[in-house]
């Protein structure tokens, strides 16, 4: 699946289970990991969890092959690795603590 295609996948799975301020980051020419970064909160450990879960589901059943998930057994941060997109899904106060976006700036 095109990059592009992938992000706006991964956007829809955040915004269907009430994502909090997603930002969608072009990080191409910035980081040879990835194309996009996307950055969304969850209220609580249980929607950290479940908005990254629907990304994954959502994912698979496009048959995007997932690289990797990290984090989610606590949940106050999980990252899911789609390839040429990387989703951080996190708690407030773990987002405002690390504030990845100011490290990779605004993309393009």
């Amino acid at each position: 699946m095109q990059a592009e295609r992938l992000k706006d996948l991964a956007v829809d799975a955040l915004d269907d289970l009430k994502g909090k301020e997603i930002r969608v980051m072009d990080v191409r020419g910035k980081s040879p990991v990835t194309d996009f970064m996307i950055m969304a909160s969850g209220i609580s450990d249980r929607q950290v969890k479940g908005l990254a879960n629907n990304v994954i589901q959502k994912a698979k059943a496009r048959g995007v092959r997932l690289l990797g998930v990290e984090g989610e057994n606590v949940g106050d941060w999980v990252l899911v690795d789609l390839g040429d997109v990387i989703v951080h899904v996190m708690q407030p106060h773990i987002r405002d603590f690390y504030n990845l976006e100011q490290l990779w700036g605004d993309g393009r």
